[in-house]
């Protein structure tokens, strides 16, 4: 380095980084996982409008300059979003986006999947995160985009590639909307959950297979 360069301020400034700027390389993963796991429980304890990014800072041992550098945009709904997909993905044994079986016999394997999706939503740890991250959405468009974006929409796909491949069998209807097919599926199953109708059980999720594919299997 000269001697100018080490004397001039302004060429050291210049190269250096905004420390106000978000910078997810400085996250320690101890502290994420204390902040998720402390929004978790706040929200699971005292609901969403009661937890605060302080109360989830001081949960957690952190500032909460920290949470509001790591996720500066609406802090709470944002940590809140990260720690549920963090939940998911870590119920799901690995990153989400794995594949519904394919062994063949399609009513088994919506079945499995949808007792699945029973057992997670009937799961306190689940339960009343996404129902608070479903009706912030609502108030909060860019909130619910998000959560429709990186959680609900790789779900969905999920259940139109097993119908696709379904049809590629032979076995659905190839005139049937896959995207229709699987709204069938899920949408009564999430609407029983979220307006607490009657209780979610695994009889009521094979019963709703085997209502769907009436409609949609090939008559031979």
């Amino acid at each position: 380095m000269s001697d100018t360069q080490a004397s001039d301020p302004q060429a050291s400034d210049a190269k250096a980084p905004d420390p106000k700027a978000p910078d997810a390389s400085r996250r320690s993963e101890r502290s994420r996982r204390a902040i998720y796991a402390a929004a978790l429980a706040l929200v699971a304890e005292h609901g969403y409008a009661r937890t605060t990014v302080e109360g989830i800072a001081a949960r957690a041992g952190v500032g909460k300059q920290t949470i509001y550098r790591w996720w500066p945009a609406n802090s709470k709904a944002a940590v809140l979003l990260e720690a549920f997909l963090d939940l998911a993905e870590e119920a799901a044994g690995g990153p989400a986006g794995s594949e519904i079986p394919d062994t063949g016999d399609l009513a088994a394997d919506l079945k499995a999947v949808l007792r699945a999706t029973v057992d997670e939503l009937n799961d306190p740890a689940f339960d009343r995160t996404a129902r608070a991250l479903a009706a912030e959405g609502i108030v909060d468009p860019d909130l619910g985009a998000e959560f429709t974006a990186r959680l609900l929409e790789p779900q969905l796909r999920l259940y139109a590639r097993r119908i696709e491949a379904a049809q590629a069998a032979g076995l659905v209807d190839p005139a049937a909307d896959p995207r229709i097919a699987l709204e069938l599926l899920v949408g009564p199953l999430h609407h029983r959950w979220l307006n607490r109708t009657l209780p979610l059980t695994h009889a009521y999720a094979d019963s709703l297979v085997d209502l769907v594919l009436r409609g949609l299997l090939v008559r031979k």
